[in-house]
């Protein structure tokens, strides 16, 4: 681990620490869609949760597909364009949402858990960096695209770089995910909440 990396931090995390996984024991992962307190909002919540792996996942597949050939630059670029900013806007509001309404309400709920919420806030802060930096990387590529046969070389390179980016991504996002919905669900069964 890097000097001055933390444990918890997102880039190194491989699970939410063992202090913060006392309900998960208690409501494994398997059982929630059978608890009598999973209701709609849960399963919504999920739902968003898959969804934006999917997304993400067919970014790195249309890039990929791209970048061997497979998908022609006018039809990579309008994919790459909607897909790509359908995934950046949804998880910054998805992540306002969840800290300013459902982390505090959560957090209250189980304080012996708080800094599970604090935990995942830093997350949400450290992936909107990395939103940041995959906008970018999809702007310059879309820029090198709009120049048809003249910036076909630098699209390519651009491309690749994006292809990197959404790689790192995907990493965060899952682990980052995971570690929510591991944190949040059992709370939510644990206290009958119905948000």
């Amino acid at each position: 681990m890097a000097k001055g990396v933390s444990p918890d931090d997102l880039r190194t995390r491989k699970a939410l620490p063992d202090a913060l996984r006392v309900l998960l024991a208690e409501y494994p992962r398997d059982s929630w869609h059978s608890h009598a307190h999973f209701d709609g909002l849960t399963r919504f919540w999920l739902e968003r949760h898959l969804l934006f792996r999917t997304v993400q996942e067919k970014l790195q597949a249309e890039t990929r597909a791209y970048l061997a050939g497979l998908s022609a630059p006018q039809a990579f670029a309008a994919q790459s364009a909607r897909m790509g900013g359908f995934l950046i806007q949804q998880l910054h509001g998805h992540h306002q949402i969840e800290d300013h309404h459902y982390f505090p309400i959560l957090s209250r709920a189980e304080p012996r858990l708080e800094k599970g919420f604090a935990l995942l806030d830093a997350d949400h802060h450290a992936l909107h960096g990395h939103l940041d930096a995959l906008a970018q990387a999809f702007d310059a590529t879309l820029k090198a695209l709009s120049r048809g046969t003249n910036g076909r070389v630098q699209a390519r390179n651009q491309a690749g770089r994006l292809e990197q980016r959404l790689t790192a991504f995907a990493g965060f996002l899952d682990r980052h995910l995971t570690d929510e919905e591991e944190l949040v669900v059992p709370v939510i069964l644990h206290n009958a909440l119905r948000l």
